[in-house]
């Protein structure tokens, strides 16, 4: 039997989500996501350049940077421009953004170019990494559609969108969505990032003070799919309010129905000579 949560939630269900769109006037386009108290803002930015490894190769490249600011979390944090070296975490992260977002684009099509993804951790209640990965993707899609529409781009670099959810075990319960505290106090803590066409980009978690056997993964996995499933449907929601986004998604609709018509006429045509 699920039992109650310290705020109020049942073990299968997410904390409350709300998304702004171009929240930054000067990128390319911007997604301020707020997963309950945890609130991140993503960008994307197109740069001419692409680093030293692929010059002259007619590729591009995409990368991404997270940090935190200082006053994100209840004990301020010192600000990583004023140490001497990238926190550690934060370079990690910034990887984890990187490499899965890369894994759903084709980045041939995009020239020598770099498509930078900047994502700052406005306020941290637990889920900053999954919540970025989320954002950005989102953040992508619409940069992506404008692009196209200015001529930018050609083609579609896109070949999926992606989501993340923290799953854990608290009290003997498999618990979605984890907050700062049930995160420190998790038996066993995974992050899920999927696509949305259900495949796997990674898994990350532990078993913190014992083993985890493969039921208690299997109901993490299945709990951490409905959410994500739960994730796109709000995403998908949200995205009525950006016309360009679903004027975009319109009008492959009415491509794809007049080819058919084409098709079906054509058939037709066909059988009556």
């Amino acid at each position: 039997m699920s039992f109650i949560r310290k705020d109020g939630r049942i073990c299968s269900q997410m904390r409350p989500i709300n998304i702004k769109f171009d929240a930054l006037g000067y990128a390319s386009s911007s997604v301020l996501l707020e997963i309950g108290q945890t609130k991140v803002l993503t960008s994307i930015t197109l740069q001419n350049k692409v680093p030293p490894f692929l010059r002259g190769k007619g590729t591009g490249w995409l990368t991404a940077e997270y940090a935190m600011l200082p006053c994100a979390t209840q004990k301020r944090t010192t600000r990583e421009s004023s140490q001497q070296q990238k926190n550690s975490r934060s370079v990690e992260i910034s990887r984890l953004i990187g490499r899965s977002l890369r894994s759903i684009t084709d980045l041939d099509p995009l020239g020598e170019r770099t498509i930078i993804v900047d994502c700052d951790v406005l306020q941290a209640n637990g889920g900053t990494r999954v919540a970025c990965i989320t954002a950005a993707s989102l953040a992508l899609k619409l940069a992506v559609c404008r692009w196209l529409k200015r001529k930018i781009l050609i083609k579609n670099i896109l070949k999926d969108s992606i989501a993340g959810i923290s799953v854990g075990l608290i009290n003997d319960q498999i618990c979605l969505d984890l907050d700062f505290r049930e995160d420190s106090s998790a038996l066993i803590d995974f992050n899920f990032i999927l696509t949305k066409s259900g495949k796997i980009i990674e898994l990350q978690g532990t078993a913190e003070k014992a083993p985890l056997d493969w039921n208690d993964f299997e109901q993490c996995k299945n709990l951490a799919t409905k959410g994500i499933t739960n994730i796109f449907k709000i995403i998908d929601n949200k995205i009525k309010e950006i016309p360009e986004l679903f004027e975009n998604k319109q009008n492959t609709q009415n491509i794809a129905t007049k080819k058919t018509s084409s098709f079906s006429l054509g058939s037709r045509l066909a059988k009556s000579l």
